[in-house]
């Protein structure tokens, strides 16, 4: 199947999962495990397209574009998803609060750490689940929970139960709907959908980061708290 092509006016190439996947080719499973794992692991990967990428992903072993037994693909992407996250969270547990102690930039701002914590005073541990399905917050959620002490053992647990929800389940999804005679033949304006749907919450979430820069919010700094777990 060609490359969706005119997704490219929706964003930039490097948000466009069906760009990225057919750019590496033969290395499209690899490019999706590094990039879930980058989400979910490292700081500087909290603009990726992880709920994209994966839909994506399963749409294009659907049509034989990824030639991988969906399973494989799921357990590989499960493993990635759970490696990301303990990673993330012994970065925190190691570093302490000192590991958001950075100045904001054009693109990382304090604001998303206080909506991190503000995700593990409401929903408390369930946030490991919960913020597996929310940009940006996936990413920092794990870290929050090493800096806050969450027990170990009960970080495994929720991380178990996320990574099967969110990497194998928005694989499967998008493999199934792959299969539907409706989708294969629109393929290329769902992937346009897609994408479209996978660059608004970035952009939504750098345009209130330099909004919240330009004001006084009043909030305590982030260094000085730790997450409700």
């Amino acid at each position: 199947m060609p490359a969706a092509t005119p997704v490219l006016a929706l964003g930039p190439q490097w948000l466009d999962p069906d760009a990225i996947l057919h750019w590496l080719g033969p290395l499209a499973v690899v490019g999706v495990l590094a990039i879930v794992f980058a989400e979910t692991g490292l700081l500087v990967g909290f603009f990726l397209p992880g709920d994209s990428l994966l839909f994506t992903a399963g749409m294009l072993t659907a049509t034989g574009f990824i030639d991988v037994p969906v399973l494989l693909l799921c357990a590989l992407v499960f493993a990635a998803a759970f490696a990301g996250d303990q990673t993330g969270y012994l970065i925190g547990r190691s570093a302490g609060p000192r590991v958001f102690r950075r100045p904001d930039s054009r693109v990382f701002r304090q604001e998303y750490v206080d909506r991190t914590y503000a995700w593990f005073e409401r929903y408390g541990g369930r946030t490991v689940v919960l913020a597996r399905f929310v940009p940006v917050v996936r990413t920092f959620a794990p870290v929050a929970a090493g800096v806050g002490g969450m027990r170990y053992r009960t970080f495994v647990t929720y991380n178990l139960v996320g990574a099967l929800l969110w990497g194998v389940g928005v694989t499967l999804v998008g493999f199934w709907l792959g299969q539907v005679a409706f989708v294969q033949e629109n393929i290329e304006a769902i992937l346009i959908g897609i994408v479209a749907v996978s660059v608004v919450p970035v952009v939504v979430e750098l345009l209130r980061g330099r909004a919240g820069g330009r004001r006084d919010t009043g909030m305590s700094a982030p260094t000085e708290r730790t997450p409700h777990v």
